[in-house]
């Protein structure tokens, strides 16, 4: 997927640990681009609390813009996604954010391709593409306002318990960002462990005989009459992909077996 400049627009915040907040929830997205409309502090930036919350997200604290205006706020965005818990009778279609992202970015680049289905604001989608796209949020107390709503293609509505939905703001940015940047192709997942190297046939073969010598002395294997044992551990440690470090191990523990069993007699 191309990278696609994405805008977070929060409008009259008026708790300074949610901006923070808000700052590191992009990071952990791979998003930078923050825009506050008229927040109740104007320092909101620099206190405490917003540099706190923010949790090491300092750079995108530091590229995040005050202005006073929408205006100010959407230029330069091509499509805008109210956030908005309650539907509204007019205005933009509301959709879930998953099912509004899957549709946006597997459209086709024409009209004349674009299936009857498709609503209002993905019609307009098809007819000139988007080259951004901003998230606009509203205050923690009052939520957007119906005249900014008005102004957006399409309002993004989380679906939460119908019995609670009530979201922190912070917490609806995360799930938005995170929505989105799973739209885009998302991050690979990284394990903190190097693959391991898997111990060589020889290596099982070795365990195997010495697991064998083991049996006998303690008595669990009668020579004479093995039966299928020694080919069912077989099956057991080709299935357990050991490690060399791992038949290193339980050779031990085998060595232990007959030592102790040499011990009692």
């Amino acid at each position: 997927m191309q990278p696609m400049r994405t805008r977070f627009i929060l409008m009259e915040t008026s708790h300074p640990g949610n901006v923070g907040a808000a700052a590191r929830a992009l990071k952990v997205m791979g998003f930078d681009e923050m825009v506050l409309v008229a927040p109740r502090y104007a320092n909101v930036l620099r206190k405490e609390e917003t540099i706190q919350r923010a949790s090491g997200a300092n750079d995108v604290l530091d590229k995040t813009r005050t202005v006073n205006t929408w205006e100010e706020a959407v230029e330069g965005i091509s499509h805008l996604c109210a956030t908005a818990m309650t539907p509204r009778d007019f205005g933009p279609p509301t959709r879930a954010p998953r099912e509004h992202f899957e549709g946006l970015l597997g459209l086709g680049q024409s009209r004349a391709s674009a299936p009857a289905s498709l609503d209002a604001a993905q019609m307009a989608a098809v007819a000139e593409p988007i080259s951004s796209i901003g998230f606009v949020f509203g205050s923690e107390r009052f939520g957007m306002k119906n005249e900014d709503v008005y102004k957006c293609h399409v309002a993004l509505s989380i679906p939460t318990n119908p019995e609670f939905g009530s979201l922190n703001l912070a917490a609806a940015i995360q799930l938005v960002a995170y929505e989105w940047r799973l739209a885009l192709g998302g991050f690979p997942l990284t394990s903190p462990l190097a693959q391991a190297t898997l111990a060589d046939a020889a290596q099982v073969a070795g365990l195997l005989g010495h697991w064998e010598q083991a049996l006998v002395e303690i008595g669990f294997l009668d020579p004479l009459a093995p039966k299928k044992l020694m080919p069912r551990l077989n099956q057991l440690f080709n299935r357990a992909d050991l490690t060399p470090k791992e038949i290193h191990i339980l050779r031990g523990v085998a060595k232990a077996m007959i030592q102790t069993a040499q011990a009692k007699r």
